[in-house]
């Protein structure tokens, strides 16, 4: 199929996961009935107070997650040169993940509202944060880019160390608080937290895009990179950064959502046949917005108790896609 052909296929399958997440969930609301009501012909106040206080900013959400998380992965698997590498391998994620134990496991005098709401962004993005200045001050020393990948690694086992401590001497309380935290969720985000996340992401794929140029030259090989006159040492900390931004600001908003990061710039690579950034990038986000959105709607399907982790449900499409990397890879 013709590329432009592909990529206007993907934005008409975006548009219809997009209805379809903001038809479905404990109340059922008709495709015909969400469209009149987007395009202000539906005076109904209940489908508009739920589709447009609640849906509407949860569709929205798993947009620019999936985006976010996508084009980190992106980033993640150019740098390192490894497939199987994600947003979550520098342990920026784990770093938001322990940021938020520390206030929900760690703390038992601040209010609910605060553990439950704005006090765990805050905590997650503190954490990102400072794994963040860490794995900089380390690639600054470390000139190494396998070693840096290992140093990651490591963040993230020492955090998650530190969390598994210290759900072991939490009360049951918090710690139900913090589980529920690492289930994932895209339902939390309403409008005044998407006013912050949404500049953010969109602030991380700028910066991504211009970096493709450069990105495509790093497929060759560093020393080929070099030699071209890219200064591999300043292209990774914009990386370093871009993925902070992109993943740090996913993870502190919406919880860790495992697999959409590493499965879908491979989707993208298989759907285009190539690994040019400037397809593989717009593509990765088109494939990681739909791909969340779908997993949305599979995650509250009629005749389900309630609604399933949205992280339970990535894994399981994420994981069978990792297998056949793996399988497809050795057969090569």
């Amino acid at each position: 199929m013709n590329r432009s052909l592909l990529f206007i296929f993907l934005v008409v399958l975006l548009f219809i996961a997009f209805i379809i997440d903001l038809a479905m969930g404990s109340a059922s609301i008709s495709i015909n009935d969400v469209w009149t009501t987007i395009t202000g012909s539906n005076e109904n106040q209940i489908y508009r107070e739920i589709i447009f206080n609640y849906r509407l900013p949860k569709a929205l959400t798993a947009i620019l997650a999936g985006s976010a998380l996508s084009m980190a992965g992106v980033l993640m698997q150019t740098l390192f040169h490894n497939p199987l590498a994600g947003p979550d391998v520098l342990g920026v994620t784990s770093g938001a993940g322990l940021g938020v134990a520390l206030l929900t496991l760690g703390t038992s005098f601040l209010p609910f509202w605060f553990v439950s709401g704005w006090g765990q962004v805050i905590a997650a993005s503190l954490g990102a944060a400072l794994v963040l200045l860490l794995v900089v001050i380390v690639s600054i020393r470390i000139p190494q880019t396998t070693s840096l990948l290992i140093i990651g690694m490591m963040f993230g086992y020492f955090a998650g160390a530190i969390i598994s401590i210290m759900q072991s001497a939490s009360n049951p309380d918090t710690l139900k608080l913090f589980i529920m935290w690492t289930f994932g969720s895209l339902s939390a985000v309403g409008w005044s937290q998407l006013s912050v996340m949404g500049p953010i992401v969109i602030c991380g794929i700028f910066l991504t895009m211009l970096l493709q140029k450069k990105l495509n030259i790093l497929l060759l090989g560093q020393n080929y990179a070099t030699g071209l006159g890219v200064s591999v040492f300043q292209l990774r900390l914009w990386i370093i950064l871009a993925t902070a931004l992109l993943a740090g600001v996913s993870t502190a908003f919406t919880g860790p959502i495992a697999f959409i990061g590493i499965t879908m710039p491979h989707i993208a690579r298989g759907l285009f046949h190539t690994s040019n950034h400037r397809i593989i990038l717009p593509a990765s986000i088109l494939c990681g917005s739909i791909m969340l959105l779908f997993c949305d709607c599979i995650s509250q399907l009629p005749g389900l108790q309630g609604t399933l982790p949205i992280n339970a449900v990535t894994s399981l499409f994420g994981a069978p896609i990792i297998i056949w990397i793996i399988m497809k890879n050795k057969g090569n």
